[in-house]
């Protein structure tokens, strides 16, 4: 992995968190978003003004992380994500986003183990963290949460930090979901609601009981999948996709063609 300075820094700034390089890219970002999206956000007031916390949210487009950075941002919170190092490399934009205080690490291999050590410091400064429990967009057909990986658990519970659910939906109408053209016109409804922060604290010490992980990964995407059927007015399926017993390989583009 090429090595990055990654800054661990108590959050400062309003929003708390922000920094010049975080400024920088909102006033470029936000006003594409406000063209192509209509606000419909609830459950700001979740949001914790200062202090550690963990945010978790379903994933159906590549525009998630701008819609959520975009909400957490008006809600008084710059988030920090621990990010696919590929982004890191592309010119300008790779230097922003580290400037941005965001945080690089190669989500599979051997290096995909830093990933929990570059999150317990993000909190340990006081941060407020985003993460997409999936650790990809969703495979689900319709768009509903899958089986989660167990690595926000075992960061929640070995850090003894709350977690905001979110759900999100709109997004995949404006960049569907594993695509990468958008939709400018007409605007779309961008759906956000916040829950209220989950109690971890049953699984407290038990982060490395395999059992626990999955209770406590079972419990956060139920919340979120809770809060995302309220946005959707429909119930979610009674079968959950689970990548683990998919055929279809667990990250990357699975619709892309191979050359």
């Amino acid at each position: 992995m090429t090595e990055y300075k990654v800054s661990y820094a108590p959050p400062t700034g309003k929003p708390l968190g922000t920094n010049m390089a975080f400024k920088i890219g909102t006033a470029v970002v936000i006003p594409i978003l406000n063209l192509v999206g209509k606000k419909q956000w609830r459950g700001a007031e979740n949001i914790p003004k200062t202090g550690p916390i963990i945010v978790a949210s379903n994933h159906v487009s590549y525009l998630d992380v701008l819609f959520l950075t975009h909400f957490l941002y008006r809600s008084g919170r710059a988030p920090r994500y621990i990010g696919k190092e590929g982004v890191f490399k592309v010119p300008v934009i790779g230097k922003i986003v580290l400037a941005a205080g965001q945080i690089p690490v190669i989500r599979e291999g051997k290096d995909a183990a830093k990933a929990l050590e570059h999150a317990v410091k993000t909190l340990q400064a006081g941060h407020l963290l985003g993460v997409y429990p999936e650790g990809t967009l969703t495979r689900d057909s319709q768009g509903w949460p899958m089986i989660a990986k167990t690595g926000l658990a075992r960061l929640a519970i070995s850090t003894q930090t709350h977690v905001i659910p979110i759900a999100q939906w709109g997004s995949q109408i404006v960049m569907p979901t594993y695509e990468k053209k958008i939709k400018f016109f007409p605007r779309t409804t961008i759906k956000i609601l916040a829950g209220e922060p989950l109690d971890l604290s049953r699984w407290y010490g038990k982060e490395n009981d395999p059992v626990a992980l999955v209770e406590a990964t079972a419990f956060v995407m139920r919340a979120i999948t809770d809060l995302l059927e309220g946005l959707r007015g429909e119930k979610r399926p009674v079968e959950i996709f689970d990548p683990h017993t998919s055929t279809l390989p667990r990250t990357g583009n699975f619709k892309k063609k191979k050359p």
